[in-house]
């Protein structure tokens, strides 16, 4: 049994947006969806994160602070794939799954009526997307021949891109990174590399008040 996990180093990220450029050409994203987003955060003081960030409140591209001293820190968002996730069981028709071999929490689009109970219960707002009617900057499909379906009326997240991670890929948002600021593997694994991020370091596990047990960690 496999527990997938991403650890995403906060001093390395560049807020370059690269990582949600990667997943919205990957995955083949209608205009309006996005499954992971770099928010900006003007100060290092984490104690405020709450809802507020991911609804874009702290989202301010300028420095805080007094020049010279000026701070601004990104704060990458996505699905936490999470241990215990609130999303599970609120779920009517079974949709949102567990993998219990890799602890990736996916929607099968098959089974979702869109009812949004999976959204309202989910700590981390924001993360998931009711798709209405997905229109495409282009006409042609782009991204992995596997990709997940859009389909309207269902609701749809990250996936840590488990069609790549079944051919032994790395996620995309890992891809084009240029500060190397994301570890993915096995959180059971002292030897993966996520792993071997994480120890040592201080680490932030958003709204752990929750306790869903997030799967992606953030080294400060």
């Amino acid at each position: 049994m496999t527990r997938y996990g991403m650890a995403i180093d906060l001093r390395r990220c560049i807020g370059c947006q690269a990582c949600s450029a990667a997943c919205k050409f990957a995955n083949n994203l209608p205009k309006d969806l996005v499954y992971n987003v770099v928010y900006t955060k003007s100060d290092q003081d984490w104690s405020t994160l709450g809802t507020a960030v991911v609804r874009g409140s702290l989202s301010n591209d300028n420095a805080g602070g007094t020049f010279p001293d000026c701070t601004l820190v990104f704060l990458p968002m996505q699905c936490q794939h999470c241990k215990n996730p609130a999303c599970l069981d609120v779920c009517p028709t079974g949709a949102t799954i567990k993998d219990e071999e890799t602890g990736i929490v996916s929607v099968d689009s098959e089974l979702c009526i869109g009812c949004e109970s999976c959204i309202k219960a989910c700590p981390y707002e924001g993360v998931r997307t009711l798709i209405k009617s997905p229109e495409y900057y282009l006409d042609v499909v782009v991204g992995e021949h596997d990709a997940p379906p859009h389909k309207a009326g269902t609701v749809e997240k990250c996936t840590f891109c488990k069609n790549l991670i079944d051919r032994d890929e790395v996620p995309a948002c890992m891809q084009l990174c240029p500060g190397r600021a994301r570890y993915w593997g096995d959180l059971d694994d002292p030897e993966s590399a996520v792993s071997k991020a994480i120890e040592g370091r201080e680490v932030l596990l958003l709204q752990e008040d929750a306790g869903t047990e997030p799967s992606v960690y953030y080294l400060q």
